[in-house]
Protein backbone atom coordinates (compact mmCIF):
# COMPACT_ATOMS: atom_id res chain seq x y z
CA UNK A 1 0.00 0.00 0.00
CA UNK A 2 1.49 3.17 -1.17
CA UNK A 3 2.40 5.76 1.85
CA UNK A 4 2.86 9.06 2.11
CA UNK A 5 6.31 10.82 1.97
CA UNK A 6 7.75 13.99 2.44
CA UNK A 7 9.97 15.06 -0.55
CA UNK A 8 13.47 15.15 -0.26
CA UNK A 9 15.15 18.20 -1.59
CA UNK A 10 18.00 16.61 -4.42
CA UNK A 11 21.34 18.09 -5.03
CA UNK A 12 23.86 17.27 -7.74
CA UNK A 13 27.28 16.11 -7.39
CA UNK A 14 29.52 18.17 -9.66
CA UNK A 15 31.35 16.25 -12.32
CA UNK A 16 28.36 12.92 -12.04
CA UNK A 17 26.84 12.00 -15.95
CA UNK A 18 23.14 13.85 -16.28
CA UNK A 19 20.89 10.53 -15.48
CA UNK A 20 16.70 10.73 -15.31
CA UNK A 21 14.26 12.84 -16.00
CA UNK A 22 13.41 16.88 -14.20
CA UNK A 23 9.75 17.92 -14.05
CA UNK A 24 10.07 21.44 -14.30
CA UNK A 25 6.51 22.75 -12.96
CA UNK A 26 4.95 26.36 -13.13
CA UNK A 27 3.10 28.28 -10.34
CA UNK A 28 0.10 25.93 -9.09
CA UNK A 29 -2.47 26.36 -6.73
CA UNK A 30 -1.59 24.13 -3.70
CA UNK A 31 -4.24 21.42 -4.26
CA UNK A 32 -3.30 21.29 -8.59
CA UNK A 33 0.33 21.13 -7.08
CA UNK A 34 -0.74 17.82 -4.90
CA UNK A 35 -2.85 16.22 -7.47
CA UNK A 36 0.32 17.26 -10.07
CA UNK A 37 2.65 15.66 -8.19
CA UNK A 38 0.67 12.53 -7.62
CA UNK A 39 -0.10 12.25 -11.03
CA UNK A 40 3.60 12.41 -11.75
CA UNK A 41 4.33 9.58 -9.35
CA UNK A 42 2.08 7.59 -10.95
CA UNK A 43 3.48 7.84 -13.99
CA UNK A 44 7.26 7.42 -13.68
CA UNK A 45 7.17 5.00 -11.60
CA UNK A 46 10.43 3.07 -11.02
CA UNK A 47 12.08 6.16 -13.24
CA UNK A 48 14.29 8.10 -11.24
CA UNK A 49 12.36 11.38 -11.37
CA UNK A 50 13.09 15.02 -9.75
CA UNK A 51 10.43 17.41 -9.68
CA UNK A 52 11.16 21.10 -9.44
CA UNK A 53 8.49 23.33 -8.14
CA UNK A 54 8.70 27.20 -7.35
CA UNK A 55 5.59 26.80 -4.48
CA UNK A 56 5.77 24.77 -1.13
CA UNK A 57 5.61 21.39 -1.62
CA UNK A 58 2.92 19.29 -0.17
CA UNK A 59 3.32 15.53 1.08
CA UNK A 60 2.88 12.95 -2.21
CA UNK A 61 1.82 9.86 -2.21
CA UNK A 62 4.74 7.63 -3.93
CA UNK A 63 6.22 3.71 -3.20
CA UNK A 64 9.36 4.93 -5.06
CA UNK A 65 12.65 5.57 -3.32
CA UNK A 66 13.73 7.12 -7.04
CA UNK A 67 10.97 9.96 -6.60
CA UNK A 68 12.75 13.10 -5.28
CA UNK A 69 10.87 16.71 -5.36
CA UNK A 70 12.58 20.17 -4.12
CA UNK A 71 11.31 23.87 -4.38
CA UNK A 72 13.28 26.19 -6.56
CA UNK A 73 13.86 29.90 -6.80
CA UNK A 74 13.73 31.24 -10.21
CA UNK A 75 16.73 32.46 -11.87
CA UNK A 76 14.35 34.64 -13.71
CA UNK A 77 11.21 35.79 -12.53
CA UNK A 78 8.54 34.39 -14.07
CA UNK A 79 5.43 36.32 -14.81
CA UNK A 80 2.75 33.65 -14.58
CA UNK A 81 0.25 33.78 -17.04
CA UNK A 82 -1.50 31.24 -19.73
CA UNK A 83 1.80 30.58 -22.04
CA UNK A 84 5.19 29.44 -21.14
CA UNK A 85 7.30 32.34 -21.42
CA UNK A 86 10.86 33.15 -21.65
CA UNK A 87 11.83 33.15 -17.99
CA UNK A 88 10.54 29.30 -17.97
CA UNK A 89 12.80 27.78 -20.48
CA UNK A 90 15.65 29.66 -18.80
CA UNK A 91 14.67 28.58 -15.72
CA UNK A 92 14.38 25.21 -16.97
CA UNK A 93 17.55 24.80 -18.00
CA UNK A 94 19.40 25.89 -15.25
CA UNK A 95 17.66 23.65 -13.06
CA UNK A 96 18.88 20.95 -15.42
CA UNK A 97 22.11 21.90 -15.17
CA UNK A 98 21.96 22.15 -11.16
CA UNK A 99 20.42 18.96 -11.02
CA UNK A 100 21.91 16.62 -13.54
CA UNK A 101 19.11 15.57 -15.22
CA UNK A 102 19.53 14.34 -18.78
CA UNK A 103 16.45 15.63 -20.14
CA UNK A 104 13.39 17.58 -18.73
CA UNK A 105 9.51 18.13 -19.06
CA UNK A 106 8.26 21.72 -19.07
CA UNK A 107 4.65 21.38 -17.53
CA UNK A 108 2.63 24.89 -18.47
CA UNK A 109 -0.33 26.46 -16.02
CA UNK A 110 -2.92 23.60 -14.78
CA UNK A 111 -1.03 20.69 -14.83
CA UNK A 112 -3.27 18.63 -12.66
CA UNK A 113 -5.55 17.99 -15.42
CA UNK A 114 -2.75 15.84 -17.64
CA UNK A 115 -3.08 12.46 -16.68
CA UNK A 116 -0.59 10.05 -16.12
CA UNK A 117 -0.92 8.12 -19.34
CA UNK A 118 -0.01 11.92 -20.96
CA UNK A 119 2.87 12.33 -18.97
CA UNK A 120 4.28 9.28 -19.21
CA UNK A 121 4.50 9.54 -22.73
CA UNK A 122 5.49 12.76 -23.32
CA UNK A 123 8.75 11.73 -21.01
CA UNK A 124 9.50 8.97 -22.83
CA UNK A 125 9.89 10.44 -25.80
CA UNK A 126 12.99 12.41 -24.25
CA UNK A 127 13.85 10.22 -22.46
CA UNK A 128 14.15 7.49 -25.06
CA UNK A 129 16.58 9.73 -26.99
CA UNK A 130 13.89 9.54 -29.81
CA UNK A 131 13.49 13.31 -29.97
CA UNK A 132 15.24 16.15 -29.13
CA UNK A 133 11.81 18.17 -28.21
CA UNK A 134 7.83 16.68 -28.15
CA UNK A 135 5.25 18.37 -28.18
CA UNK A 136 1.78 17.15 -27.11
CA UNK A 137 -1.18 16.77 -29.81
CA UNK A 138 -4.45 17.86 -27.15
CA UNK A 139 -7.32 16.65 -27.87
CA UNK A 140 -9.39 20.23 -27.91
CA UNK A 141 -12.96 20.54 -29.10
CA UNK A 142 -14.03 21.96 -32.45
CA UNK A 143 -14.49 25.08 -31.62
CA UNK A 144 -11.03 25.37 -28.76
CA UNK A 145 -8.11 26.93 -29.59
CA UNK A 146 -8.64 28.86 -32.92
CA UNK A 147 -5.97 31.29 -33.19
CA UNK A 148 -3.82 28.48 -33.53
CA UNK A 149 -5.97 26.59 -36.08
CA UNK A 150 -6.40 29.54 -38.22
CA UNK A 151 -2.73 31.21 -38.19
CA UNK A 152 0.21 29.83 -35.89
CA UNK A 153 -0.64 25.62 -36.86
CA UNK A 154 -0.55 26.58 -40.73
CA UNK A 155 1.74 28.71 -41.14
CA UNK A 156 4.15 27.36 -39.16
CA UNK A 157 3.65 24.26 -41.03
CA UNK A 158 4.12 25.53 -43.95
CA UNK A 159 6.92 27.71 -43.60
CA UNK A 160 9.33 25.85 -41.18
CA UNK A 161 8.13 22.26 -42.54
CA UNK A 162 6.95 20.60 -39.54
CA UNK A 163 3.76 19.28 -38.34
CA UNK A 164 3.34 19.80 -35.12
CA UNK A 165 -0.40 20.53 -34.06
CA UNK A 166 0.28 22.82 -31.46
CA UNK A 167 3.73 24.93 -32.04
CA UNK A 168 2.95 27.55 -28.87
CA UNK A 169 2.06 23.78 -26.63
CA UNK A 170 2.37 24.58 -22.70
CA UNK A 171 3.57 21.37 -21.83
CA UNK A 172 6.99 20.31 -23.89
CA UNK A 173 9.52 17.65 -23.48
CA UNK A 174 13.38 18.64 -24.10
CA UNK A 175 16.57 16.89 -24.51
CA UNK A 176 19.69 18.75 -22.62
CA UNK A 177 20.55 20.15 -25.30
CA UNK A 178 17.29 21.45 -26.83
CA UNK A 179 16.81 22.98 -23.28
CA UNK A 180 20.04 24.87 -23.90
CA UNK A 181 19.32 26.15 -27.12
CA UNK A 182 16.20 27.40 -26.02
CA UNK A 183 17.39 29.08 -22.94
CA UNK A 184 20.28 30.81 -25.09
CA UNK A 185 17.30 32.11 -27.03
CA UNK A 186 15.14 33.09 -23.76
CA UNK A 187 18.42 35.06 -22.30
CA UNK A 188 17.96 37.56 -25.25
CA UNK A 189 14.34 38.42 -23.53
CA UNK A 190 15.68 38.41 -19.62
CA UNK A 191 18.15 40.04 -20.84
CA UNK A 192 16.21 43.11 -21.53
CA UNK A 193 14.06 42.40 -19.13
CA UNK A 194 11.17 40.90 -21.18
CA UNK A 195 10.53 37.86 -19.05
CA UNK A 196 7.35 37.32 -20.44
CA UNK A 197 8.56 37.09 -24.42
CA UNK A 198 6.99 34.15 -26.34
CA UNK A 199 10.01 31.66 -27.51
CA UNK A 200 8.62 29.28 -30.44
CA UNK A 201 10.39 25.58 -29.65
CA UNK A 202 8.66 24.13 -32.92
CA UNK A 203 10.73 26.46 -35.19
CA UNK A 204 13.65 26.56 -33.16
CA UNK A 205 14.12 22.46 -33.45
CA UNK A 206 13.44 22.88 -37.06
CA UNK A 207 16.25 25.43 -37.63
CA UNK A 208 19.00 23.35 -35.33
CA UNK A 209 18.24 20.38 -37.19
CA UNK A 210 16.79 18.33 -33.90
CA UNK A 211 14.33 15.60 -33.43
CA UNK A 212 10.53 16.54 -33.16
CA UNK A 213 8.31 14.30 -31.57
CA UNK A 214 4.98 14.92 -31.56
CA UNK A 215 2.85 12.55 -28.54
CA UNK A 216 -0.96 12.25 -28.35
CA UNK A 217 -2.22 13.66 -25.00
CA UNK A 218 -5.74 13.57 -24.92
CA UNK A 219 -7.81 15.97 -22.63
CA UNK A 220 -5.83 19.30 -20.83
CA UNK A 221 -7.71 21.87 -19.44
CA UNK A 222 -5.98 24.84 -21.09
CA UNK A 223 -5.64 27.97 -19.11
CA UNK A 224 -7.82 31.32 -20.30
CA UNK A 225 -5.84 34.24 -21.94
CA UNK A 226 -4.76 36.84 -19.61
CA UNK A 227 -6.59 39.24 -21.60
CA UNK A 228 -9.95 38.42 -23.24
CA UNK A 229 -9.54 41.18 -25.24
CA UNK A 230 -9.13 39.08 -29.43
CA UNK A 231 -6.90 42.16 -30.24
CA UNK A 232 -4.55 41.97 -27.46
CA UNK A 233 -4.09 38.14 -27.91
CA UNK A 234 -3.41 38.24 -31.47
CA UNK A 235 -0.86 40.78 -31.03
CA UNK A 236 1.26 38.80 -28.62
CA UNK A 237 0.83 35.54 -29.94
CA UNK A 238 0.32 36.33 -33.86
CA UNK A 239 2.72 39.27 -33.22
CA UNK A 240 5.30 36.91 -32.07
CA UNK A 241 5.21 34.17 -34.63
CA UNK A 242 5.65 36.90 -37.32
CA UNK A 243 8.65 38.12 -35.44
CA UNK A 244 9.79 34.79 -35.19
CA UNK A 245 9.08 34.09 -38.94
CA UNK A 246 11.36 37.17 -39.76
CA UNK A 247 14.31 36.20 -37.33
CA UNK A 248 14.63 32.96 -38.99
CA UNK A 249 14.11 34.39 -42.35
CA UNK A 250 17.94 32.78 -43.67
CA UNK A 251 15.98 29.52 -42.89
CA UNK A 252 12.93 29.38 -44.24
CA UNK A 253 13.32 30.26 -47.47
CA UNK A 254 15.50 27.49 -47.64
CA UNK A 255 13.09 24.50 -46.18
CA UNK A 256 11.37 22.29 -47.97
CA UNK A 257 7.72 21.66 -48.20
CA UNK A 258 6.73 18.84 -45.88
CA UNK A 259 3.87 17.22 -48.18
CA UNK A 260 2.13 17.53 -51.16
CA UNK A 261 -1.16 17.12 -50.04
CA UNK A 262 -3.73 18.61 -51.77
CA UNK A 263 -6.49 20.11 -49.90
CA UNK A 264 -9.63 17.92 -49.35
CA UNK A 265 -12.65 19.29 -51.39
CA UNK A 266 -16.31 20.56 -49.62
CA UNK A 267 -19.06 20.39 -51.52
CA UNK A 268 -21.81 22.84 -50.41
CA UNK A 269 -24.07 20.09 -49.43
CA UNK A 270 -21.37 18.87 -46.64
CA UNK A 271 -20.73 22.41 -45.73
CA UNK A 272 -24.75 23.15 -45.21
CA UNK A 273 -25.60 22.43 -41.68
CA UNK A 274 -29.17 22.90 -39.98
CA UNK A 275 -27.64 23.85 -36.94
CA UNK A 276 -25.47 26.80 -37.27
CA UNK A 277 -23.14 28.96 -34.26
CA UNK A 278 -24.48 32.62 -33.87
CA UNK A 279 -22.03 34.13 -36.45
CA UNK A 280 -23.92 37.18 -37.22
CA UNK A 281 -21.88 39.52 -34.79
CA UNK A 282 -18.66 38.04 -36.09
CA UNK A 283 -19.82 38.92 -39.65
CA UNK A 284 -20.99 42.46 -38.44
CA UNK A 285 -17.15 43.49 -37.06
CA UNK A 286 -15.97 41.91 -39.94
CA UNK A 287 -18.56 43.97 -42.92
CA UNK A 288 -18.05 47.37 -40.53
CA UNK A 289 -14.19 47.11 -40.59
CA UNK A 290 -14.50 46.14 -44.16
CA UNK A 291 -15.70 49.84 -44.36
CA UNK A 292 -13.61 52.01 -41.94
CA UNK A 293 -10.25 49.51 -42.03
CA UNK A 294 -9.80 49.46 -46.27
CA UNK A 295 -7.47 52.35 -46.59
CA UNK A 296 -5.64 50.42 -44.13
CA UNK A 297 -5.73 47.08 -45.68
CA UNK A 298 -4.72 48.45 -49.01
CA UNK A 299 -1.32 49.08 -47.76
CA UNK A 300 -1.41 45.69 -47.06
CA UNK A 301 -2.99 43.16 -49.20
CA UNK A 302 -2.91 42.56 -53.32
CA UNK A 303 -6.01 44.14 -55.39
CA UNK A 304 -7.26 40.17 -55.79
CA UNK A 305 -7.10 39.79 -51.92
CA UNK A 306 -9.08 43.18 -51.29
CA UNK A 307 -11.79 42.13 -54.13
CA UNK A 308 -11.96 38.68 -52.71
CA UNK A 309 -13.22 40.48 -49.05
CA UNK A 310 -15.27 42.70 -50.89
CA UNK A 311 -17.39 39.97 -51.92
CA UNK A 312 -16.96 38.32 -48.60
CA UNK A 313 -18.38 41.50 -47.27
CA UNK A 314 -21.52 40.87 -49.65
CA UNK A 315 -22.27 37.21 -48.96
CA UNK A 316 -25.75 36.29 -46.58
CA UNK A 317 -24.78 34.34 -43.86
CA UNK A 318 -26.28 31.17 -45.00
CA UNK A 319 -23.25 30.62 -47.36
CA UNK A 320 -20.24 32.79 -46.10
CA UNK A 321 -17.41 31.13 -46.56
CA UNK A 322 -13.85 32.51 -46.50
CA UNK A 323 -11.61 30.38 -49.71
CA UNK A 324 -8.75 29.02 -47.65
CA UNK A 325 -6.67 30.16 -50.26
CA UNK A 326 -7.30 33.97 -49.77
CA UNK A 327 -6.99 32.95 -45.38
CA UNK A 328 -3.77 31.69 -46.52
CA UNK A 329 -2.39 35.32 -48.89
CA UNK A 330 -3.64 37.33 -45.98
CA UNK A 331 -2.11 35.74 -43.50
CA UNK A 332 1.15 35.62 -45.31
CA UNK A 333 0.77 39.32 -46.22
CA UNK A 334 0.39 40.69 -42.37
CA UNK A 335 3.54 38.30 -41.84
CA UNK A 336 4.97 40.65 -44.55
CA UNK A 337 3.79 44.08 -43.43
CA UNK A 338 5.33 43.20 -39.97
CA UNK A 339 8.44 42.84 -41.53
CA UNK A 340 8.57 45.81 -43.59
CA UNK A 341 6.58 47.99 -41.20
CA UNK A 342 3.95 48.83 -43.81
CA UNK A 343 1.92 50.55 -41.21
CA UNK A 344 2.79 50.97 -37.28
CA UNK A 345 2.57 47.47 -36.46
CA UNK A 346 0.51 47.89 -33.39
CA UNK A 347 -2.04 48.92 -35.52
CA UNK A 348 -1.78 46.36 -38.60
CA UNK A 349 -2.78 43.65 -35.19
CA UNK A 350 -5.47 45.08 -34.79
CA UNK A 351 -6.32 45.38 -38.44
CA UNK A 352 -5.93 41.33 -38.42
CA UNK A 353 -8.61 40.98 -36.22
CA UNK A 354 -11.89 41.72 -38.43
CA UNK A 355 -9.99 39.01 -41.00
CA UNK A 356 -9.35 36.82 -38.37
CA UNK A 357 -13.34 36.64 -37.03
CA UNK A 358 -14.51 36.36 -41.15
CA UNK A 359 -12.19 33.36 -41.08
CA UNK A 360 -13.68 31.54 -37.81
CA UNK A 361 -17.14 32.59 -39.31
CA UNK A 362 -16.36 30.94 -42.14
CA UNK A 363 -14.76 27.89 -40.19
CA UNK A 364 -17.50 27.50 -37.78
CA UNK A 365 -20.15 27.24 -40.45
CA UNK A 366 -18.17 24.74 -42.45
CA UNK A 367 -17.81 22.40 -39.60
CA UNK A 368 -20.54 23.09 -37.29
CA UNK A 369 -24.30 21.34 -36.96
CA UNK A 370 -24.00 17.61 -37.92
CA UNK A 371 -22.72 16.50 -34.74
CA UNK A 372 -19.94 15.33 -36.25
CA UNK A 373 -18.08 18.83 -36.24
CA UNK A 374 -15.05 17.37 -34.87
CA UNK A 375 -13.70 15.71 -37.66
CA UNK A 376 -15.18 18.22 -40.58
CA UNK A 377 -13.26 20.98 -38.12
CA UNK A 378 -10.39 18.81 -38.16
CA UNK A 379 -10.59 17.91 -42.18
CA UNK A 380 -10.81 21.68 -42.89
CA UNK A 381 -7.68 22.66 -40.69
CA UNK A 382 -5.58 20.31 -42.53
CA UNK A 383 -6.69 21.27 -46.31
CA UNK A 384 -6.24 25.06 -45.05
CA UNK A 385 -2.86 23.68 -44.06
CA UNK A 386 -1.78 21.94 -46.96
CA UNK A 387 -2.87 25.39 -48.81
CA UNK A 388 -0.61 27.21 -46.79
CA UNK A 389 2.11 24.94 -48.02
CA UNK A 390 1.18 25.08 -51.77
CA UNK A 391 1.11 28.82 -51.13
CA UNK A 392 4.54 29.16 -49.53
CA UNK A 393 6.84 30.24 -52.92
CA UNK A 394 4.64 32.97 -52.76
CA UNK A 395 5.89 34.34 -49.41
CA UNK A 396 9.22 33.55 -50.06
CA UNK A 397 8.88 35.58 -53.10
CA UNK A 398 7.88 38.55 -51.81
CA UNK A 399 10.46 38.47 -48.81
CA UNK A 400 12.93 38.60 -51.40
CA UNK A 401 11.89 40.78 -53.99
CA UNK A 402 8.88 43.02 -51.84
CA UNK A 403 8.80 46.36 -54.49
CA UNK A 404 8.18 43.84 -57.91
CA UNK A 405 4.82 42.72 -55.87
CA UNK A 406 3.47 46.59 -54.04
CA UNK A 407 -0.14 46.26 -54.11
Amino acid sequence: MATATTLAETTHQPGSSPSGLLVVLTPLPPEALEHTISNLAAAFEGIPLQVASPDPLPPVVSESPEFHAFTYTPAAPTPGGWLLTAADFLNSYKLLQEHGAQCCLLLGPEAQSIAPGALSSLGAAVLSGSADLAVPRYSLGPRDGLVNSAILYPATRAIFGTRARYPLAIDLGLSRKMAERLASAAQKFTAAGQNAGLLWPVSDAAVAGMSIVQVEFGSRALPPPDSMDLNTILAQVAGSLFADVESKAAFWQRARLTSSAKPAAFSEEEISRPELPDIQPMLESFRLAYSNLHEIWSLVLPPNSLLGLKKLSQMPPASFRMPDALWARIVYDFILAYRLRTINRGHLMGALTPLYLAWVASHLRLSSGTGQDGPAAESHIEAMAAVFEADKPYLVSRWRWPDRFNP
